[in-house]
């Protein structure tokens, strides 16, 4: 295949335009050649896994990763069920745990989903955690990730790129980070991803419009924040996208409650007193510092909260718009080891005649 002499270019460059390009005319050209390059870019499946596997490390060294078998099976069965019903249903799906008590969610590239200790203990059932993991399994299935950044506007032709695929996908792989964790999704892919999971939920046998009973108590539990927080904060806001999950969805109410409390044990953190990482910390889960919480508005009102994928050492990336405030800057654990699990088709069998 012919290769595409393009890398990924940081939005500020330390140049103007017109010393980088020579001239006005000469940028706007090579703009529209850059952007076609990208266009015409091709990742194949196992370079969207290796971006994917890159983005997932950042993730499970900033958050870590709950040391626990039996929670790590539960939510595999409860992912691999939705992720069979899917358009992709034979990637390497892989289902993580993060060791944090901020609510989120964060979608790799190749199918790795992350979901937070503190999301499970937000949530109420397994129909919702099914929509949650459905949100992220849409991301991966629609290749937003990807997509997203072929038609950025942050790239530039380089002669330095020329035959250097693995430079290009390094560079793919830092601007994955970047989306996922910041989430930098437009709203088209996030009402996409509410669409798509509401309706894979629904196939495997759940209320699909349970996602909305989350987003609804995850709204209620951010009406105090002076900034944007969490998992699916805003970014179509969190109303509209209620009303459209509920509209979307089928008729159905198996929630699967019993199961999904015989097997989290979690329970969602207060804003208050969530513990979060300070403006100039590493960056990397165990090595920060904690912020002390602020009473009142919740997220530390008096004093904006600055996440550690600030830092230039951890370029940022799935999952709803994340905001500013306690969920989204959380301390994590300091393990980021992989929990490694495997379901096997007479337990997936099982499991899902357990949908009921």
């Amino acid at each position: 295949m012919k290769q595409i002499l393009f890398a990924i270019a940081l939005m500020t460059l330390a140049a103007p335009a017109s010393a980088q390009f020579g001239s006005l005319g000469d940028a706007a050209k090579k703009a529209t050649q850059a952007k076609n390059a990208v266009d015409e870019f091709n990742i194949t499946d196992a370079e969207e896994r290796q971006i994917g596997e890159d983005v997932s490390t950042k993730i499970r060294a900033r958050f870590g990763v709950v040391q626990d078998p039996a929670i790590h099976k539960y939510v595999t069965l409860v992912g691999t069920t939705i992720a069979k019903q899917s358009d992709r249903p034979n990637l390497n799906w892989q289902f993580i745990v993060l060791d944090t008590d901020g609510v989120n969610a964060f979608a790799s590239p190749g199918g790795l989903v992350h979901v937070t200790r503190g999301a499970l203990g937000l949530a109420k059932n397994e129909a919702e955690l099914a929509g949650i993991l459905g949100h992220e399994i849409g991301h991966v299935v629609r290749k937003h990730t990807v997509n997203a950044i072929k038609k950025s506007t942050v790239v530039k032709m380089s002669s330095d790129a020329a035959g250097n695929r693995a430079a290009v996908i390094s560079s793919f792989a830092n601007r994955a980070y970047e989306m996922v964790l910041e989430n930098s999704f437009d709203r088209g892919d996030e009402l996409d991803a509410d669409k798509v999971g509401t309706a894979l939920a629904a196939k495997a046998g759940y209320a699909g419009g349970a996602l909305g009973d989350f987003l609804a108590r995850l709204d209620e539990r951010n009406k105090n924040q002076a900034e944007r927080n969490g998992l699916f904060a805003s970014h179509p806001e969190t109303k509209e996208r209620i009303t459209k999950i509920k509209q979307g969805a089928a008729a159905s109410s198996v929630l699967v409650e019993p199961r999904f409390k015989s097997n989290v044990k979690y329970e969602a953190a207060a804003l208050t007193s969530i513990a979060t990482v300070t403006d100039g910390s590493a960056g990397l889960a165990g090595s920060s510092k904690e912020e002390p919480k602020k009473k009142g508005c919740g997220g530390g009102a008096g004093k904006e909260t600055v996440a550690p994928e600030k830092q230039s050492s951890q370029v940022s990336a799935s999952g709803g718009a994340r905001g500013l405030g306690a969920d989204r800057a959380a301390k994590g654990g300091s393990n980021p080891a992989i929990v490694k699990t495997a379901v096997t088709a007479a337990e997936l069998t099982t499991f899902k005649q357990g949908i009921a």
